[in-house]
């Protein structure tokens, strides 16, 4: 978009919505042009909302998920295990599982995964702060929910090698063939993983 056919403010808005995961210039200029178009029902509704989320809502102190409160309503949960801890790369992990229903643990999220590439070291993330939960005490095993990927497994085996003679047992999630998968139509990493991860029936 040229900057004659449209003035600073929607170049602007068009720009930031371009910054958002999955959508390109052409996509933010759709969807600003659709938030526009509902101005009094759409456009305003969300930038009160935009706002006040960014005004009340934080990173939760204990497990690094979003809310409005301290500890978040995950951590205030009752009836939780709280012997129990699964790291989760990021907020959305934590929804998933919290999702599913089938984990009644604590959690702790370390905002990413360790990457040489993108400049992204053990200081960038929340590993030194689950180190200090795991050494408070009270904690007898931590759970690696981490993404299946090279980075994944590589922080997966720092965090293992972080938590060595803490007293804690160190388990990762299972990987391999998913309910109402069928074996032709998975790739080759999963059905080894499927393999290695085989247990007695």
């Amino acid at each position: 978009m040229s900057q004659r056919s449209a003035g600073p403010e929607l170049l602007r808005l068009i720009d930031l919505i371009a910054k958002l995961p999955g959508l390109g210039p052409r996509s933010a200029r759709r969807v600003a042009l659709h938030l526009l178009k509902r101005n009094e029902t759409l456009l305003k509704p969300l930038a009160d909302a935009m706002a006040e989320a960014g005004a009340k809502i934080q990173k939760c102190e204990t497990c690094g998920n979003y809310d409005t409160v301290q500890p978040c309503a995950v951590c205030q949960l009752p009836g939780r295990d709280d012997g129990l801890i699964c790291v989760v790369e990021d907020v959305p992990d934590l929804w998933a599982l919290e999702r599913g229903g089938a984990y009644r643990g604590r959690y702790h999220v370390i905002g990413g995964v360790l990457s040489a590439i993108d400049g992204i070291g053990p200081e960038d993330l929340g590993i030194a702060a689950l180190v200090r939960r795991v050494e408070a005490g009270g904690i007898r095993e931590v759970i690696l929910g981490l993404n299946a990927t090279v980075d994944g497994q590589t922080t997966a085996h720092y965090i293992a090698d972080q938590l060595e003679g803490k007293g804690v047992e160190v388990t990762r999630l299972a990987h391999g063939v998913p309910i109402g998968g069928e074996l032709d139509h998975l790739d080759d990493g999963t059905l080894a993983a499927a393999l290695r991860s085989r247990r007695g029936v």
